[in-house]
């Protein structure tokens, strides 16, 4: 089978059959005949999409930013900078509860190889500048971007792999979620009332209902 042939319902088969075997056994689990086996093709088609394991599973990664890149660039950019961050914050939480098994490669497995860490950076770099936003718009108090955004990271980031752990349901996710923004973000200078308007825009642009504020731009 040449690589034009090669089948690409084929190739996405692998690559999440190669994310559920890291993600629930650790990457020792996730071998050639067992991938092989897992999508009922053969090593020889393992071969003909990637170089061996090693690309697979950096693959794996790479698809895994890729995602969270995508939903987070698919938040429109406002007039309500905090709105737009708001949302970006929860494409973030929704990708990973969407995609478990990518999650779980992105962050619980050994660190990625330098191309998979390149899409990685990539989608930091994407939370830095909406935060660079907020703080140009004075929205924030002046203040270090890439410091704030590792603080958000950090925040979405640890109650998402609370609810993976099955230690919160759904509902006390989100709660918990929009609870420590409005404590966050209230120490990073916000006014509460300003602060409650751009939460409610982007509880709005979620339900799809008119929203009272960030126009489009």
């Amino acid at each position: 089978m040449s690589p034009r042939s090669a089948d690409p319902g084929i190739r996405h088969a692998l690559v999440e059959a190669a994310a559920r075997l890291i993600a629930t056994e650790g990457s020792p689990g996730c071998t050639l005949r067992r991938l092989a086996d897992e999508v009922g093709t053969s090593t020889m088609a393992i071969y003909t999409h990637f170089g061996g394991m090693e690309e697979v599973r950096s693959e794996v990664t790479k698809e895994a930013f890729a995602r969270l890149s995508r939903h987070m660039g698919a938040v429109e950019v406002t007039d309500d900078p905090v709105a737009d961050l708001c949302l970006i914050g929860w494409a973030y939480f929704t990708n990973a509860t969407e995609n478990p098994n990518m999650y779980r490669v992105m962050f619980m497995e050994r660190p990625p190889s330098d191309e998979a860490a390149t899409v990685a950076l990539g989608t930091f770099d994407q939370l830095v500048a909406a935060v660079r936003r907020c703080i140009d718009s004075g929205a924030f108090d002046p203040g270090d971007a890439p410091s704030y955004a590792t603080q958000l990271w950090g925040l979405v980031h640890g109650l998402v792999t609370l609810e993976l752990a099955g230690l919160l349901d759904a509902g006390h996710g989100v709660a918990n979620l929009i609870a420590t923004v409005r404590s966050l973000f209230v120490g990073y200078g916000m006014p509460r009332d300003a602060l409650e308007r751009s939460l409610a825009v982007a509880s709005e642009r979620v339900s799809g209902a008119p929203a009272t504020g960030g126009r489009r731009r």
